[in-house]
């Protein structure tokens, strides 16, 4: 066993072992403060529902740890095990030629149908028994088989062309091939925020322009007090697969849309749902988007840098126990092993992350009302069923949003200082 193998296990165990001490303190910090409601909630949440938000807490994080222990298994198995020896021996078999193009494909896509394979059994608890459990799921059978069908095929409408150009550049290995690759991954992603809301979402979901209403009435007249605009208002009918709520933006330039599901609409006041729009519109006003793409580009062109210095390393196939050395396989192990190296990179991500909603609140305190936010979050917190006592360990590795009482009394002081 070389060095290398030893590193690489070594970054396994050190992985798993994290992971799962994380949520174990996230679970124990749910169950320690599960008898009372934080002090800062106490006239807002009821117990009850403070009880309901640590006993789903302390479900997902169970489902999760299951969740780690088969992900790592499947690693090793993929890796050291000879799994990925097996499935490219298999996708030789299906093209009849040793190596190529048509092969790397056939071989990538063995590999993510697999892996989708492995993962479908917590998928399917996770909707049907822990989301029924807590009263969220609202999706049946048919609607969940039909979504992995469509997944699955737009992922390989999708994920084609770009492997393809990806593999096609890793066999040639120019000096600059990297550098093609990561443009032709940044155009990709551009397409892809143009195209998303207008060809791809409305595949999975129904999306209709928002009746006349108070809420309406009230958002319209946000977004030209913050001279915003957008392609449109649209209501999602998320409501047929869960009773979570949520708003977001999609799409990039004229193709922008704001997105607000029913069930948000059903849950906020309008006073409400037009402070939760005026914090995303401070997403956009403080460029947080373009940061995150900058920052996105950066990261993206070291890795595939990264990458290409791998293609020829024989140490990296042999250590990580694949016998095939090519363009295909190089991506699958940089793509399976890369991320044990990232882990200590994620609580920064999630700084990064939070000052940005600190800053969107700012601006929704400014240009609407920090109150309603306020009552806005604490709804939501209590319709979702999301923990008010999340460890702070945990929150910082998993949470890309402030906690709960960070983030209320961040707005209080927005909010006295309105007044």
């Amino acid at each position: 066993m070389s060095d290398i193998t030893l590193v690489f296990l070594a970054l396994v165990a050190a992985n798993l072992c994290i992971k799962l001490w994380l949520g174990a303190r996230q679970a124990n910090a749910a169950q320690r403060n599960r008898p009372q409601v934080p002090e800062a909630f106490k006239t807002v949440i009821s117990l009850e529902a403070h009880q309901k938000a640590a006993a789903y807490t302390c479900a997902k994080i169970s489902l999760t740890q299951w969740s780690l222990v088969i992900d790592t298994t499947w690693l090793l198995v993929l890796t050291l095990g000879g799994g990925i020896n097996w499935l490219y021996t298999l996708a030789i078999n299906i093209t009849g030629e040793g190596s190529g193009l048509l092969t790397g494909l056939v071989f990538l896509i063995s590999l993510g149908l697999a892996s989708g394979i492995i993962d479908l059994p917590l998928s399917i608890y996770r909707q049907f028994k822990l989301e029924a459990r807590f009263g969220f799921n609202r999706m049946t059978p048919a609607l969940f088989i039909t979504d992995l069908l469509r997944n699955a095929v737009v992922s390989l409408v999708i994920a084609l062309p770009l492997l393809s150009l990806i593999l096609w550049l890793l066999e040639l290995a120019s000096p600059l091939s990297w550098l093609w690759a990561w443009l032709g991954w940044m155009v990709f992603n551009a397409l892809l925020l143009f195209i998303y809301p207008v060809v791809i979402a409305p595949l999975f979901n129904k999306f209709s322009p928002m009746p006349d209403s108070a809420h309406k009435e009230k958002l319209d007249a946000l977004l030209q007090r913050c001279g915003f605009s957008a392609a449109g208002l649209f209501v999602m009918d998320g409501s047929k697969r869960s009773a979570h709520a949520n708003a977001y933006f999609t799409g990039f330039g004229k193709n922008r849309r704001i997105v607000l599901f029913d069930t948000l609409i059903e849950q906020l006041t309008p006073a409400q749902l037009e402070a939760v729009l005026a914090h995303e519109i401070g997403h956009y006003q403080c460029q947080h988007l373009q940061k995150r793409l900058v920052l996105m580009a950066g990261i993206s062109l070291a890795l595939l840098w990264a990458l290409f210095q791998l293609l020829h390393a024989d140490w990296f196939y042999q250590a990580l126990g694949v016998n095939n050395a090519n363009p295909a396989t190089a991506l699958a192990l940089f793509s399976l092993a890369m991320p044990l190296c990232l882990l200590p990179l994620t609580p920064l991500s999630n700084a990064l992350s939070r000052k940005h909603e600190y800053e969107a609140d700012a601006y929704a305190a400014r240009h609407s009302s920090a109150q309603e936010l306020i009552n806005a979050l604490i709804t939501m917190y209590r319709e979702n069923a999301a923990t008010l006592t999340p460890d702070a360990l945990y929150s910082l590795f998993h949470d890309s949003h402030p906690p709960a009482t960070l983030r209320i009394a961040h707005l209080n002081s927005q909010a006295m200082r309105q007044s």
